[in-house]
């Protein structure tokens, strides 16, 4: 009588019905997204402004830099839509070139925290026992401090310029990302068909990376959605203190600080660049709020 084979662990992987689940449960979550009007105005807001950045140098009517002081501080007009700074720059050139860094900054930072906090959170979850204790403390440390005075001392260490804003920014986003997934990896890793994988000799990294990680997409997902427009706001606001991107360069931050100067006399200089700050933030927060609730499981209709 021959002696039944045992399964290997690819034939265990992720079972079918977990691969189906998976499947039903990102179809509801387009239809649930598709239907939620405002986060698809925030992802149209995003859109479009990720698009006016990237055309600036094709759209741009003039050099962001270029001085014309005898045009200096005029109001918006056919020749300049949105006015001229105290330098007689173009505000409308400056503000589609200030998209580029605003949201290279939030982007990457945001990108560069979550990556760090990940490998933090998944090994703490993971492993547990003091390496779990040792990580979660260093994130109690880290999220002890204001975020904007944590940035402000690290630029303060670094040096002001974009790159160091950059890694200010990220370094004050990796306790948050660490805590949300040690959360997401500690229900996972309860799973049976993780202890089957694991019993068939699987490696940790294996199950990491193809089992867990996977799984725990979703609130990493919503996460950076959310932090993408506080790390804007943060980097404007590092920028206003002269901080952050130096002039002349034409971040948002920075235009804010150089037209407080003259607020009664051009309040264009001021209320463009806020404004700009403001539809950004809206636009990523409603994408993200609509995120949330189209994977959230137990969101109402």
């Amino acid at each position: 009588m021959t002696q039944p084979q045992l399964q290997t662990e690819p034939s265990i992987g992720v079972p079918d019905k977990v691969r189906s689940t998976r499947a039903t449960r990102w179809l509801n979550f387009y239809k649930k997204l598709a239907k939620n009007k405002a986060a698809i105005a925030g992802a149209i807001i995003v859109l479009v402004f990720v698009a006016l950045a990237i055309l600036a140098p094709v759209i741009a009517p003039y050099d962001p830099t270029h001085m014309e002081m005898s045009k200096k501080l005029q109001t918006p007009s056919a020749e300049h839509w949105l006015g001229t700074d105290d330098k007689g720059r173009d505000m409308l050139s400056r503000l589609l070139y200030g998209a580029q860094i605003s949201l290279t900054v939030g982007i990457l930072s945001t990108l560069l925290g979550a990556i760090v906090g990940i490998i933090m959170g998944v090994v703490s979850g993971y492993y547990g026992r003091w390496i779990d204790t040792f990580i979660m403390r260093v994130c109690d440390v880290l999220l002890a401090f204001p975020g904007i005075l944590l940035a402000l001392a690290i630029v303060s260490i670094l040096g002001a310029s974009t790159t160091n804003v950059i890694i200010a920014v990220a370094f004050f986003a990796i306790p948050t990302f660490a805590r949300i997934v040690r959360g997401s990896t500690l229900s996972v890793k309860k799973l049976e068909y993780i202890d089957a994988i694991r019993a068939m000799g699987s490696s940790d990294m294996r199950i990491i990376f193809k089992h867990i990680l996977p799984n725990i997409m979703s609130p990493i997902i919503v996460q950076s959605t959310l932090y993408i427009a506080s790390a804007i706001i943060t980097a404007a606001a590092l920028s206003f203190l002269g901080m952050g991107t130096q002039p002349p360069d034409p971040e948002w931050g920075t235009m804010l600080a150089q037209g407080r100067s003259y607020v009664a006399q051009a309040p264009h200089l001021t209320l463009f660049p806020g404004l700009v700050i403001l539809i950004v933030v809206i636009g990523f927060n409603l994408f993200g709020d609509g995120l949330r609730d189209a994977l959230d499981p137990k969101a109402k209709k």
